[in-house]
């Protein structure tokens, strides 16, 4: 019989967790605190746009192609954004210097490298929008 308790103890708290984990995904977070930026990502930084989303990705990161099939399209219809996808798979320094636990995150920075918000996971693009709707000019609503 203990076994059966701890069978449904188990499924309970990895239910617990998986709801946990679907409702972080995708949900736009406060800026880390400023910090200097890694080499690469500062070379990423489009001078001409007023925010640049720097999607940090991995090589065999499935929902990195989501990120990157939600974020490229956002940029082409929006004045003022830009986005780059970085491959961290060979410079694992660049994710341990922007505090980056999982792939995809996405960074908005200016172009002067002031980080405004971040998305872990698959950003949803409405809710996005939302969010760096006071440093953009949109052409689309």
């Amino acid at each position: 019989m203990t076994g059966l308790w701890v069978l449904v103890a188990t499924l309970v708290a990895a239910a617990a967790v998986g709801a946990l984990l679907k409702a972080r995904n995708g949900r736009v977070r406060d800026a880390k605190p400023a910090r200097e930026l890694p080499a690469p990502v500062t070379a990423a930084l489009d001078p001409a746009s007023a925010v640049t989303l720097v999607q940090i990705s991995t090589t065999f990161c499935a929902p990195c192609r989501h990120a990157k099939a939600v974020l490229g399209p956002l940029a082409e219809r929006t004045d003022g954004l830009h986005h780059v996808e970085l491959d961290v798979t060979n410079q694992p320094e660049v994710a341990q210097s922007l505090a980056v636990l999982r792939t995809p995150t996405t960074i908005a920075l200016t172009p002067d490298g002031r980080e405004l918000l971040r998305v872990g996971g698959v950003p949803k693009g409405p809710e996005l929008l939302a969010a760096l709707r006071p440093y953009l000019t949109s052409r689309t609503p």
